[in-house]
């Protein structure tokens, strides 16, 4: 377990966030901690979306249980979060 930090690009929002997370973390929890930055601050909720998250540069979706650590990551690289449906 250690502190990993990305630049969260979420979607609706106009402001990109530094967010730390942890190498153990899973797409699903990342999405969450960049979400307690966007969500009811400048991003309005969006009922029966999930988040997803992909990368910036190559455009893949992250599986959601991913770990951090599992997803070739380098620190402060951007990351998409995305609303979708289930």
């Amino acid at each position: 377990m250690a502190l990993f930090p990305i630049h969260s690009n979420f979607e609706r929002d106009f402001v990109i966030q530094l967010v730390p997370v942890d190498t153990e973390d899973t797409m699903d929890e990342v999405a969450e901690k960049c979400a307690h930055h966007s969500i009811d601050r400048r991003v309005r909720r969006q009922p029966g979306k999930v988040l997803r998250v992909r990368h910036h540069e190559k455009g893949t979706l992250f599986p959601r249980d991913m770990k951090v650590s599992e997803a070739g990551l380098r620190p402060t690289e951007t990351l998409d979060i995305l609303f979708m449906d289930e």
